[in-house]
């Protein structure tokens, strides 16, 4: 069902990215929610911190703290049943503000809005989500 909502909506935004969002860098920094998103649902707090960017990892200083703030305030995010990606920006060379649509465990739908930084060592890391319901993809 989310599917059949969201291909519409992908679509359109596919032809509305601006053309100066890189794709290589796109690619990365979706590769990096892709991945923490997976951890998550392997039930791997460990790798799932390791792709949090210092910033995060400042006020969650290990994976204990990190994974109760991830349980406690961003349960879709933690136990998405199905995810896609959205529209996303790169206001610089070094960041990318990522939309997430996500339906969470309890089949509602949600949108996850993901920034991210260049790292010094060529990575992208996450550096903050906000997580609000979503009215526009309910069915």
């Amino acid at each position: 069902m989310l599917a059949r909502t969201l291909a519409p909506m992908l679509v359109s935004f596919a032809l509305s990215v601006p053309s100066f969002a890189g794709e290589a860098e796109i690619s990365s920094a979706q590769s990096t929610i892709d991945a923490q998103l997976r951890a998550f649902q392997s039930n791997d707090g460990a790798l799932a911190y390791s792709y949090a960017a210092p910033n995060v990892k400042r006020i969650f200083p290990n994976v204990e703290i990190f994974m109760g703030m991830v349980e406690s305030g961003y349960r879709p995010v933690r136990s998405p049943r199905n995810y896609a990606f959205g529209k996303v920006e790169e206001p610089s060379g070094t960041s990318v503000i990522q939309q997430v649509l996500i339906q969470g465990p309890d089949g509602k739908d949600y949108e996850a809005v993901y920034t991210l930084e260049l790292q010094p060592d060529g990575v992208y890391r996450i550096t903050g989500v906000s997580l609000r319901a979503s009215n526009a993809l309910s069915t």
